[in-house]
């Protein structure tokens, strides 16, 4: 008999040292001579399959069974992680293989667990070995105690306590319990700043995401203590001084103090802030390709000025760019300052070696669980087997950005082995959710109660195609739309959109009538790229207006159905241009939007033209505002001789047009008291945001200023200066869960005797 374990339950690292030990000692202390062995048993099995023992061992019967081949099987048995403790035993020509099984995991419970979701802490521990039907693993458990103790910490929870319970039930299972006393977080109760002299601590702290308990920390939790979120402020502190000349700015040393209590943080920070420089030369050196004067216009430093480490660092991206350009992927930049410190100067060189000229040759697409590779690919304008461009690699990434279908986009260049001249490009992306269900109601003061049910997938099936059905209700409006757009309709980059709809509406009536106007049409578009920022559209499609009546309907419905009839069709036409460089769609601080619209009925029994441009712009101010200005002007004619359609008529007041005026006001009043809109339609809007103290850098939240400026008028009459209504207040802005969020409050400023005010207005997906 051969005991080649002699140890009590070990876990499985333990074990499998001791197992070697034993297969080194064998030979000298417990030798088995060679025999042939007539049966193999396995014995302590409870839930393993006896297939998986017998799958490991290195031999079978009628083998001949040495040491050698025991201390393979012990090894083997070991690594499969599923035994605490392996032994065998020889009883005559029989290896007896006897297993000592782990435990198995039953369930993963968690108690007091609300600062962190439970399911992907579940999906974490599991691929850390800690699941249900996983082995137990004592060790594994303690690991991910002390882990999750950690993740705490980082939350400023520092007396949250946790305590694993392991409980053993029947067949050899244990259920595993993290219990979790999780406490009050702790909060920033002072930063301070010694050493600065040249600039205030306010100052300083104002550029800082770590800020001290205020009004509106509970909502950015920016009192909340992280050392990587103070390694980041610091880094902005440093990059404040280096900008402004302060070369030898340094961060001496910071202690962070936390109270007895731990509910209260108090942070100081020495900082030596040495002297400034200012710029007295630049110069190139190294190799330039012979285009230094092209590489010169690149430099953001000029002499004289003061030392900026934000323009150094820009410069030398600037060059890197520039060399991809030319097809040197792997370019180094070397920015040297030369400091003369009695006289305050420095001069700052640029070494340059561009390395050598690489070309594509393959691009890789990873992390797109869900969307196809190839609608990837055709954002992509730098091709594989050309060389290597910087400037094309950069547009693809933007491009693919935008799609909107990730989380994140990453592009890297990877060296091909034993191919110098070659680079492989890999996108990783990380994708995130494009569909959307919606099922609610809510409140509006200008549409009343409104219902609201939409399916929508803006990336159906991986295609990178949209899909959606939309079901609108509201007490003036009810909307049915399916639509689906395809962005790649040809391979040349034209999109298609088709839209089936069925619209009612009833303009708001003081005789409270029960008419309306029933619209069910379809319709096609072509969108045509003519640049990489610019896209002319093309549309044609059918639509039929019916008039219902009844007692109160408006005047011009009136007239409109004697002239045109109960139901009308018409075929229109649509051209349109648009342009968007903005910096963001939903919370814009910079850039420009374009857009023109051309409507043209042009056959049926309507025929009219209807045009509609729209100018935005923004410009970023310091202290982290912006303002923004919004422009939009619509013009409707009647052709062959007939008037504008009264239901194509522009409309204004209210969110998107002319504040603290009634939504839908303004403009021509029908006899009956109906709100009807016009054929013409002017608006001008600007808004100055603020960021809300305490938020920090977070623009999802932001206060704003608005003064407003337009009105709408018919067809026959004149856009004049005194008929403008005018408006200003404030406002508070927010992207919340459900949509964009827009509440105001203001005074009209030039108002008429029959219009409609309401100072407060609020509503959900409105951009201005």
């Amino acid at each position: 008999m051969s005991p080649v374990s002699p140890f009590g339950p070990l876990r499985p690292a333990a074990a499998l040292v001791c197992a070697f030990v034993a297969a080194l000692a064998a030979p000298s202390a417990f030798a088995v001579t060679p025999f042939v062995l007539k049966d193999i048993r396995v014995e302590g099995i409870q839930r393993t399959d006896p297939g998986t023992v017998f799958a490991a061992l290195p031999f079978r019967i009628g083998d001949t069974y040495t040491d050698d081949k025991g201390a393979a099987a012990l090894r083997a048995l070991f690594a499969t992680g599923l035994f605490k403790d392996v032994r065998i035993e020889i009883e005559g020509q029989v290896a007896v293989v006897i297993i000592d099984e782990r435990s198995i995991i039953a369930s993963v419970t968690f108690v007091g667990l609300k600062e962190f979701d439970k399911d992907p802490l579940t999906k974490s521990l599991r691929d850390a070995g800690i699941g249900e039907g996983l082995p137990f693993d004592r060790a594994l458990v303690d690991r991910a105690e002390q882990e999750i103790k950690r993740q705490y910490l980082s939350r400023s929870l520092y007396g949250a306590e946790v305590v694993t319970t392991v409980t053993p039930l029947e067949r050899n299972r244990v259920n595993v319990t993290f219990t979790m006393t999780e406490g009050e977080a702790a909060r920033i109760k002072d930063i301070r700043i010694a050493g600065n002299s040249v600039f205030s601590e306010s100052k300083l702290l104002e550029l800082f995401e770590l800020t001290p308990t205020g009004w509106f920390t509970w909502y950015s939790k920016s009192d909340r203590y992280s050392r990587s979120k103070l390694n980041s402020d610091l880094e902005k502190l440093r990059a404040y001084y280096f900008n402004r000349g302060y070369l030898e700015f340094a961060v001496e040393s910071t202690q962070v103090t936390i109270s007895p209590d731990k509910q209260t943080i108090s942070i100081a920070i020495s900082v030596r802030e040495g002297q400034p420089y200012t710029v007295t030369s630049v110069r190139l050196e190294g190799d330039y390709l012979g285009k230094e004067k092209e590489f010169q216009a690149f430099v953001l430093l000029r002499p004289g000025q003061p030392y900026r480490g934000d323009a150094v660092t820009e410069t030398s991206k600037r060059f890197q760019d520039l060399f991809g350009l030319y097809g040197y992927a792997f370019a180094r930049i070397e920015p040297r300052p030369e400091i003369d410190r009695a006289t305050g100067q420095v001069a700052v060189v640029f070494t340059a070696e561009p390395q050598r000229r690489v070309y594509v040759r393959r691009i890789d697409v990873a992390g797109n669980t869900r969307t196809r590779d190839e609608v990837v690919r055709r954002e992509f304008r730098q091709l594989e087997g050309a060389w290597y461009d910087g400037g094309l690699i950069k547009l693809s990434k933007e491009r693919v950005d935008r799609l909107g279908y990730f989380k994140d986009v990453e592009v890297e260049t990877n060296e091909v082995a034993g191919a110098p001249d070659q680079v492989d490009l890999v996108v990783t992306l990380t994708e995130k959710p494009t569909g959307n269900l919606l099922v609610g109601a809510g409140y509006s003061n200008a549409e009343k109660f409104t219902f609201t049910a939409s399916v929508k997938q803006e990336n159906a099936f991986g295609s990178g195609n949209y899909l959606g059905v939309e079901v609108n209700t509201s007490k003036y409006n009810r909307t049915l739309v399916v639509s689906t757009v395809d962005p790649y309709f040809t391979v040349d980059g034209i999109s298609r959109a088709i839209d089936l709809y069925y619209r009612t509406s009833r303009p708001i009536n003081s005789l409270g009538s029960s008419y309306d106007l029933k619209t069910p049409g379809a319709s096609v578009r072509f969108g045509v790229p003519f640049s990489e920022y610019d896209t002319v559209f093309l549309g044609a499609g059918i639509e039929e207006t019916e008039i219902s009546t009844s007692i109160g309907i408006p005047l011009s419905y009136l007239n409109y159905r004697v002239l045109y009839g109960e139901k009308s069709t018409s075929y229109p036409v649509t051209l349109g241009w648009a342009r968007d460089a903005r910096d963001s769609v939903l919370v814009p601080t910079a850039g420009r939007y374009q857009r023109v619209n051309l409507e043209w009925g042009a056959a049926g029994e309507v025929r009219y033209l209807r045009t509609n441009l729209q100018y935005q712009e923004y410009w970023p101010l310091p202290l982290r505002m912006s303002v923004g200005i919004n422009a939009e002007l619509g013009l409707g004619r009647g052709l062959g001789g007939k008037p504008f359609p009264v239901f194509k008529n522009f409309y204004g007041g209210g969110l998107g047009t002319v504040r603290t005026f009634e939504q839908g006001s303004l403009g021509v009043v029908d006899p009956t008291g109906a709100y009807i809109g016009g054929a013409k339609r002017l608006n001008v809007n600007t808004e100055l945001y603020f960021p809300v103290p305490g938020t920090g850098n977070d623009k999802s939240l932001r206060i704003f200023a608005f003064a407003d400026a337009g009105n709408v008028w018919r067809e026959d009459e004149t856009i004049t200066y005194d008929s403008v209504r005018t408006s200003a207040g404030v406002g508070l802005s927010w992207i919340s869960p459900v949509g964009p969020l827009k509440l105001s409050y203001g005074k009209p400023l030039r108002v008429q005797r029959n219009d409609r005010i309401q100072r407060f207005q609020f509503q959900i997906g409105t951009a201005f």
